[in-house]
């Protein structure tokens, strides 16, 4: 075992004890705001915040910072204009993506959302995403040079609430898959994303506004929690839930237990522009063409899994993308799990069938062409 993070030691208890850590106004002087714990400031004044103690806030705080009035209204509905005919696009096609934590098909979600909206309104993009809170938070958080990627969530007037969950990365793998990380990755998986909401419409808590823990992001073994039905009682029955009004944005560590709520209405459809904003450093130096790697290299992993399948399975893991992520995710979507499958997925599967080459190769074009954006 890698680490000593594993789902069978993970206690409540724990858990409770990090929660009752308060949130001190104090040590964070430029917010306004402390509501049920997280932390409120206005965007007027977020340039006069030192980063260090927005990441604070982010690190050793609530892990969880309200901007007030981050988007002016004029530009969020521009963008809402976008979206909307994006999703009569989507629905006109018959279009229907999966989810990662809802039933397809029950709410409306654009993914890329940021490279559809720039493909479909420049100017509104440039206006978007000119956006001095969105800079100032992200560069305290992951310093610069880094990249933003966007999905639009409308949750439609009944839909459910997501059980409590972390996100990007650890959060996106099963129990299994995540046990085989050592303790020093569960730390390491937050720092390389910040996670935000923009606020597309007025979300009052009867729209289902998203549930937090705040203080949660500092539990070590919260990613392999959020499965047991005894966390998820304690996350349904004690998170806090934050209304927005339309241009506020949520920023929070991808550690922090959360889940978006129940839209209770019967006519409010709550929409959200849900921003991962990546850390420059997530990346390899050279560029591999790792499908053409896979397909020269087949026939020797064939031949080795017969009789070597341990070093099959190293020398696969040096060859093959073992990571689904980033995708396209209308042609690949997650509906099997919350990832689609890796190409190192593919190639193990086609040593397990022993596939011939060419079926190899042709799964893997077809792989390649769902990934694609073009």
């Amino acid at each position: 075992m890698p680490g000593t993070l594993t789902a069978e030691n993970c206690r409540l208890d724990d858990l409770r004890a990090v929660l009752e850590q308060p949130t001190v106004a104090a040590d964070y002087p430029h917010a306004t705001e402390v509501v049920d714990g997280v932390l409120g400031y206005p965007a007027a004044a977020l340039a006069d915040t030192p980063p260090t103690e927005l990441a604070a806030a982010l690190a050793d705080g609530p892990g969880i910072v309200i901007v007030r009035d981050a988007f002016t209204p004029e530009t969020v509905h521009r963008a809402s204009r976008a979206f909307h005919e994006l999703i009569a696009e989507q629905h006109a096609s018959g279009a229907q993506g999966g989810d990662h934590f809802a039933r397809p098909g029950a709410n409306d979600r654009i993914w890329n959302a940021l490279g559809k909206l720039a493909a479909q309104d420049p100017e509104t993009f440039v206006e978007y995403y000119a956006n001095e809170t969105l800079a100032l938070v992200s560069a305290a958080w992951l310093g610069p040079g880094y990249q933003v990627t966007s999905q639009v969530n409308v949750v439609n007037p009944g839909g459910a609430a997501q059980v409590g969950h972390r996100d990007y990365h650890l959060g996106f793998l099963t129990p299994g898959q995540i046990e085989q990380y050592p303790d020093h990755v569960h730390r390491l998986s937050p720092v390389l994303t910040l996670q935000a909401g923009v606020a597309h419409s007025d979300m009052p808590v009867e729209t289902g506004p998203t549930c937090y823990l705040p203080h949660s992001q500092k539990y070590p073994a919260g990613y392999l929690a959020t499965v047991r039905p005894e966390f998820r009682e304690y996350f349904d029955s004690h998170h806090v839930q934050l209304p927005l009004r339309l241009g506020d944005a949520v920023f929070f560590n991808p550690a922090v237990i959360h889940g978006a709520g129940t839209n209770r209405t019967r006519d409010v459809k709550r929409m959200a522009n849900l921003l991962q904003v990546s850390s420059a450093f997530g990346r390899a130096m050279d560029a591999v063409d790792r499908e053409r790697l896979c397909k020269a290299v087949y026939p020797t992993l064939l031949a080795r899994a017969g009789h070597d399948p341990e070093g099959a399975e190293y020398a696969l893991a040096c060859a093959a993308e073992g990571y689904p992520f980033p995708t396209n995710l209308d042609s690949d979507p997650p509906l099997d799990g919350l990832a689609p499958p890796s190409q190192a997925d593919l190639v193990r599967r086609a040593l397990a069938e022993r596939w011939s080459a060419d079926a190899l190769a042709a799964e893997l074009a077809a792989q390649t062409a769902r990934r694609s954006t073009r």
